[in-house]
């Protein structure tokens, strides 16, 4: 699917002339003519005339295209277990990346929750630490008027995008609004590379699950990080990687790589769309998810494998063989696939299956580099190389840390006093306030066991008994208090050591 900015197709005249970049110019509609015939139903439907319409639960137009029939319907209990799941990991997720990788791998292998999806993929993709890292950036972006070039070429671009989904069944709705921003985002982020059609998909299916600026990180990611180079203007890393899968075909299905041999068809001819559009035009919808799933956890080998499985039940057997007997009829098996090998549950069963690992692929990938150099010279574009999945690109882009917070292990009322090694525990202070009053009233006593108070108007009440005390030596009682002052010193460090 090459680059390109030639006409692809009937465009719709705007009313004040082609678009400026802005997505105000989106919402300018053409005449009632064209307006009829490019405005589908859906979301945007109810404007439309078309509210009677039923979406079913993905989002497209029950009876069309990318509407499904019976799906695999995961029981309620299930599927609140697994949303409990998720939560608690989304929650911790450098700690689970960390130490319980494969615990996710597994999870995304079963299937996300609908309800969390694009949360996910965003966490996987490290589509949410670019957004940290680049606060303000997107808005900037989207506020720059763009480059005309590739404007009219997204413009026309635009009502191609699954045209029976709710969010992109009308001109100037809110799904190509957002659409058209994040790919003109795209094309002043990476100037060099600009716009190519095969992001278009892409885009549209991370906006079905996400908003416009998160859509734009992720879309960011699989550019830069799982698919380097696929949307370059020579196109060179999907020739590669063409080469990478003929190469693994020998292994996976003789039978297959044999008769691909025999007819001379090159790669390119029934890989392109599957690669750089990731499935998204090929599979059933339920499949795509549950690819992307998979894909946005382990990387490239899970796009590699759902290839390999295709061409190995098409083409790997003599019975499907005997209605390809030449190239055109070959192309249009693998352009027809059977619904069987495309059905959810066979197929993720399968790609889980196949041993194709990111081992083999990089090994691959030198061999078919190096016949690349031999025949053709250098590569044109110098992508950098590609992440096999979330845990390679968290660990090449650590997400920010929040800066440790020192926290008491013992804590306070507020209103009490902290007690210092100078400082007198209050029940010292209690005691010493007792010896001294005792001290005073012996000095001043009538008798050994008598005490005289006197009241505030001076009057002398009768004696009173008052309990014998000990004497306390004046010379003792200092060492007693340092003593004790110690003792109480040493209880709190011992108890402050122990906390911490």
């Amino acid at each position: 699917m090459a680059k390109s900015s030639r006409e692809n197709g009937p465009r719709a005249p705007a009313a004040g002339g082609s678009l400026s970049g802005t997505r105000e110019s989106l919402a300018q509609g053409p005449d009632a003519a064209t307006a009829d015939e490019l405005s589908s139903v859906g979301s945007d439907s109810e404007a439309n005339g078309f509210a009677e319409r039923r979406i079913d639960k993905f989002g497209f137009i029950v009876g069309s295209q990318g509407a499904e029939g019976a799906l695999e319907e995961v029981p309620l209990e299930v599927l609140r277990q697994r949303e409990s799941k998720w939560l608690d990991m989304l929650n911790n997720w450098d700690k689970w990346m960390a130490k319980k990788h494969k615990k996710i791998r597994l999870r995304c292998q079963k299937g996300i929750p609908p309800s969390l999806r694009g949360r996910a993929w965003q966490y996987l993709s490290g589509g949410k630490v670019k957004l940290q890292q680049n606060p303000g950036k997107f808005d900037e972006l989207d506020m720059s008027p763009g480059d005309p070039k590739w404007l009219d070429v997204i413009e026309r671009d635009l009502h191609r995008q699954f045209p029976f989904h709710e969010m992109f069944v009308s001109r100037g709705g809110h799904g190509q609004q957002d659409l058209f921003r994040v790919l003109k985002a795209y094309t002043l982020y990476r100037p060099e590379e600009g716009y190519c059609q095969a992001q278009a998909p892409i885009a549209a299916v991370l906006l079905m699950h996400m908003p416009a600026e998160q859509a734009f990180w992720c879309l960011v990611q699989v550019c830069e990080k799982y698919l380097p180079g696929y949307y370059s203007e020579k196109l060179e890393a999907i020739q590669l990687d063409g080469e990478i899968l003929f190469s693994l075909l020998q292994k996976v299905s003789p039978v297959a790589h044999k008769h691909l041999s025999r007819q001379k068809i090159d790669p390119l001819l029934y890989m392109t769309e599957w690669f750089m559009c990731a499935f998204a035009r090929t599979l059933p919808w339920s499949s795509v998810l549950r690819v992307w799933d998979m894909f946005f956890c382990e990387g490239v080998k899970i796009i590699f494998r759902v290839g390999l499985v295709l061409l190995k039940h098409a083409l790997g057997s003599p019975e499907k063989l005997k209605a390809c007997q030449g190239q055109y009829e070959t192309i249009e098996q693998l352009r027809s696939l059977s619904p069987k090998i495309m059905q959810e549950a066979f197929l993720v069963q399968e790609v889980i299956e196949l041993p194709v690992t990111e081992r083999q692929i990089e090994r691959e990938h030198l061999i078919q580099l190096r016949r690349w150099q031999e025949t053709r010279g250098e590569l044109e574009c110098r992508s950098p190389p590609r992440m096999h999945g979330a845990k390679a690109i968290l660990d090449a882009e650590p997400g920010p840390r929040p800066a440790l917070q020192p926290s008491p292990s013992i804590r306070l009322p507020p209103d009490a006093t902290l007690l210092t090694s100078k400082a007198k525990p209050p029940k010292q202070v209690q005691k010493e306030q007792r010896r001294t009053k005792a001290s005073g009233q012996l000095d001043k006593s009538p008798g050994p066991n008598q005490a005289t108070v006197v009241t505030a108007s001076g009057d002398a009440c009768p004696p009173q008994d008052v309990p014998p005390k000990d004497p306390v030596p004046q010379d003792s009682a200092p060492q007693d208090l340092a003593f004790h002052h110690s003792q109480e010193s040493l209880t709190s460090q011992e108890s402050e050591d122990t906390y911490l």
